[in-house]
């Protein structure tokens, strides 16, 4: 069984940091001075104890361990649908492809092959990206869409649910709302959807809500299907 060591928040335990603690208490340079215990302790910003520095190494050690032994005992072998969902799951809710890899025990260039290959929207890297209109999957790209659909907007970079579609007959039994040819005008349907937003429970006063969002209109090319991805066991409704 793996150890796990208790954080206090202004520890800097972070692997990159105990990696540098391991170094410098064995450097392989035989010239080069090892670090004190004590200067070992300092630089994890915990107090002096030496039982405690000797569990944290260890405990990173063995979880080294674990993840190059799963690594190793999933290398060459196809993804499941198991964690097809995951993945297109916790990427789709904004999680990146490095943290999902190494939930998966799986390497990125791995994670974002498979992406690719089930027909997952991109989502944009930076802040850049979320300016631009990003180019759908073919198994993304159409025009017709259901009410109540959940589906993705290349626009917003976030699900979406499907309203109405703005057709001329639906406008014209809307009183006060001038009536558009939104097929003639942008060669293609638009319809009323509503934004998916995820909230953090920590800056509302309600903590039971999870997700908001809002309403906006989206010409059909700005949409892509998720429908296809349900054959993995995407639950969409919990995007």
């Amino acid at each position: 069984m793996r150890k796990t060591v208790k954080k206090k928040d202004y520890e800097n335990l972070t692997a990159a940091n105990i990696e540098k603690v391991i170094t410098l208490l064995n450097p392989s340079d035989t010239s080069t001075k090892p670090i004190t215990k004590k200067e070992a302790c300092d630089i994890l910003n915990i107090a002096y104890n030496t039982t405690r520095l000797a569990a944290i190494i260890s405990g990173h050690l063995e979880q080294k361990e674990y993840v190059r032994s799963r690594k190793a005992k999933k290398r060459g072998t196809a993804a499941t649908n198991e964690e097809i969902a995951e993945a297109v799951t916790d990427y789709l809710q904004g999680d990146t492809i490095t943290d999902i890899s190494k939930r998966l025990f799986r390497s990125a260039g791995f994670v974002r092959a498979l992406l690719e290959k089930v027909g997952v929207p991109q989502r944009p890297s930076g802040k850049d990206e979320r300016k631009e209109v990003n180019y759908f999957p073919d198994e993304c790209v159409s025009e017709d869409f259901n009410e109540g659909e959940i589906a993705w907007s290349a626009v917003y970079h976030s699900a979406i649910k499907v309203g109405k579609r703005l057709t001329t007959e639906y406008q014209d039994t809307k009183p006060g709302l001038k009536t558009v040819d939104y097929e003639s005008k942008y060669g293609c349907p638009c319809y009323q959807i509503y934004v998916i937003q995820k909230v953090d429970s920590e800056d509302t006063f309600f903590t039971s809500v999870t997700s908001g969002g809002f309403n906006a209109y989206s010409a059909a090319y700005e949409l892509g299907k998720l429908e296809h991805l349900r054959k993995y066991g995407v639950k969409l409704e919990a995007l």
